[in-house]
């Protein structure tokens, strides 16, 4: 489990906001659809008790990626690591989703701009799902969320603000808030995630790979695309900030 609880981060040579259109709308496209499905339990249509738990089932299975159903050659399945980035389990899934995205998207966009974000994070977020759908391809379990996406954010976040200052609060030090460069911060949560993903059969239903996957491409895909010359250093200027992990 990643231990740092609240982030911001801080680079460029402004104070300003990022223009962030995209990484809104999906945020906000996640909570709508969350609040409206059956996950929620805020909608009467799917019912209480074990009507509700049935729906909930049925609704991760449709829109989830269920590994040993995805290889067979159905159409529909083929689409479920797409679909499943924008179904969340619970009310901490989606938090701890939208706001890694809230505080690392908004700059990635505004680099790459807002189709290309767009595409990158749908399609690397695709990708690490499938990855992880191909290394557990005899599980019947549904796997939704948008970590796979997220984790690429953060990857490609490292390779193109490396020296953008995360400040972080540690429990385990009291909460004190420090402030660490992101080439430290995000490795270290890669490192974290590698670690989990060892101990993932004895763990809760989290799937760590797809973290692994997402930051890998999402890394790679701004070393290839942007080049050595594009890099930002950090600077005093300010960007939102979250909690929780994706």
């Amino acid at each position: 489990m990643f231990m740092i609880g609240k982030w911001s981060a801080t680079v460029g040579r402004a104070i300003r906001r990022p223009s962030a259109p995209m990484t809104h709308t999906l945020i906000a496209l996640c909570c709508l659809l969350f609040v409206t499905g059956p996950a929620a339990g805020l909608n009467p249509v799917h019912g209480s008790g074990e009507a509700l738990l049935a729906a909930q089932r049925a609704y991760f299975h449709r829109w989830g990626v269920v590994p040993a159903e995805l290889f067979q050659g159905s159409p529909r399945a083929a689409l479920t690591p797409a679909t499943a980035l924008f179904v969340h389990g619970s009310w901490v899934h989606l938090l701890g989703n939208m706001l890694f995205l809230y505080v690392f998207g908004a700059m990635t966009e505004e680099r790459m701009g807002r189709v290309q974000f767009t595409l990158f994070y749908v399609g690397c977020g695709y990708l690490a799902l499938l990855g992880y759908a191909a290394a557990n391809a005899t599980s019947q379990q549904s796997l939704v969320g948008a970590s796979g996406a997220i984790s690429a954010v953060l990857g490609a976040f490292l390779y193109l603000f490396p020296g953008a200052r995360v400040t972080s609060l540690l429990p385990f030090l009291f909460f004190l808030p420090l402030r660490f460069p992101a080439w430290i911060v995000l490795p270290f949560w890669a490192a974290l995630q590698w670690l989990a993903a060892g101990h993932a059969a004895t763990g809760p239903g989290v799937a760590y790979l797809a973290h692994l996957v997402g930051f890998g491409l999402g890394f790679v895909y701004a070393w290839v695309r942007f080049g050595r010359t594009t890099r930002v250093k950090s600077a005093p200027a300010t960007a939102p900030e979250g909690e929780n992990q994706p």
